[in-house]
């Protein structure tokens, strides 16, 4: 061994006790894998069940290094929730070569691009569909800005594509389309790249060339839930505990808020009905689960096919979705803070509705794997609360009959026979 390979040995062995140390360089792309893990985490966890020690251990590094690329887990927030706004405002930006194509054409290309974010962005794309209620006012308004541009070009073109609807109409649609291409982030179905996108691509171009049910007065009639007598206090603190969460976020309400707007005397009366806030959570998930189960073999039992069953489940999901609005936002929103142990009870509970659903579905459409016909169940659910958020929950032109009809559209690939 020569000088200089001596010297390189004493560097290597250098330090306690003379073991070898292994040399770690900072990734020249640590930004951006920060960025993704903490996207990824949001989204799985919600904003306030994730903290930057843990966002660190999934890239295995110290929360000091964490701390040198991002201030604050706010700052991290921020930065991805208006990343992936960005995101579908560069997706519907035409390249110059497309400008003076037909209009059907560049809807197409649009429709694809959003779809191709979409997949790009699966994993994290959930922080932005249910954990943008906890940006700041202006960071709220910057993210609305980002999705209604997205909206407005989509409907633009639906106005040169299908000139005789009128603009309430193009809302739905464009609003639908959206709801279809996001959707996949509810979910883990997995399907490969190419048929997933043929299958959204399908899906968005049946909603935009639907055409919806005419409104009438019926559909303007609101569907609520009735009115719980104050004795039953276990109804209605659940009910009023929905009704909190949905308005402010679970990790927003206290159990002395859930108290107050019972009627009840003080926090602890809570807890003789409810073990913690997190359990009554857990109850209201199963609640919106039972609605869901309870209705599939009585539908089937009544049905003369597997179509007919799919469209009676359709119509009474909407219905009790419409009936309880709140829970249903909730359902979708906040599983990640249900306690782990019903958390556990709940998925399975939810899968096995898709299943049978997706089993329906598959055997009036059986050119689809049973994957992708889980894929637009989720799809098909999803719509409800989407077009709740998108257009306002109490908006007529999001009527029963509509949401019923856009359902059957997603699943099917047109009405119901």
């Amino acid at each position: 061994m020569d000088a200089q390979d001596r010297r390189t040995a004493r560097k290597a062995t250098a330090g306690s006790g003379g073991s070898a140390r292994a040399v770690r360089r900072r990734p020249r792309d640590r930004r951006a894998q920060i960025a993704a893990a903490s996207a990824e985490a949001f989204g799985s966890f919600g904003y306030h069940g994730v903290s930057m020690e843990d966002i660190a251990s999934r890239l295995d590094i110290s929360s000091t290094a964490l701390y040198r690329h991002y201030p604050s887990k706010y700052a991290l927030f921020r930065e991805e929730a208006l990343r992936l706004g960005g995101l579908s405002e560069d997706a519907v930006m035409l390249p110059a070569e497309l400008r003076e194509r037909p209009a059907e054409e560049r809807l197409g290309h649009i429709l694809d691009a959003l779809i191709t974010a979409s997949i790009a962005n699966r994993r994290s794309a959930a922080l932005l569909r249910w954990q943008h209620r906890y940006l700041e006012d202006a960071d709220r308004r910057i993210l609305i800005d980002q999705l209604t541009t997205t909206e407005a070009v989509v409907r633009a073109l639906l106005a040169e594509t299908r000139p005789q609807l009128d603009d309430a109409d193009r809302a739905v649609l464009a609003a639908a389309a959206m709801s279809v291409i996001g959707s996949i982030s509810d979910h883990h179905v997995s399907v490969p790249v190419r048929p997933l996108t043929t299958l959204l691509r399908a899906a968005c171009r049946s909603v935009t060339s639907s055409e919806l049910p005419p409104l009438n007065s019926a559909d303007t009639e609101s569907v609520g839930a009735s009115e719980i007598p104050l004795t039953f206090k276990h109804e209605l603190l659940l009910k009023r505990a929905v009704e909190l969460f949905h308005e402010r976020g679970y990790p927003n309400v206290s159990v002395e808020d859930i108290a107050n707007a019972a009627g009840l005397p003080a926090s602890s009366a809570v807890y003789r009905f409810y073990r913690s806030k997190g359990d009554i959570l857990a109850a209201a998930f199963r609640r919106a689960a039972d609605r869901v189960s309870a209705a599939i073999g009585p539908a089937i039992a009544a049905s003369d096919s597997p179509e007919q069953a799919l469209t009676t489940l359709i119509e009474l999901y909407v219905t009790g979705s419409f009936a309880e609005r709140d829970l249903t936002f909730v359902y979708y929103a906040e599983i990640s803070n249900v306690p782990a142990e019903a958390r556990t009870v709940l998925r399975n509970i939810q899968r096995l509705n898709v299943e049978e659903w997706a089993k329906l579905l598959a055997a009036v459409r059986p050119e689809l794997t049973a994957a992708e016909a889980r894929l637009l169940v989720h799809a098909a659910l999803a719509l409800v609360v989407d077009l709740g958020q998108w257009l306002g929950p109490d908006n007529p032109v999001c009527s029963r009959r509509r949401v019923i009809h856009l359902m059957q559209i997603i699943l099917f690939g047109r009405p119901a026979g």
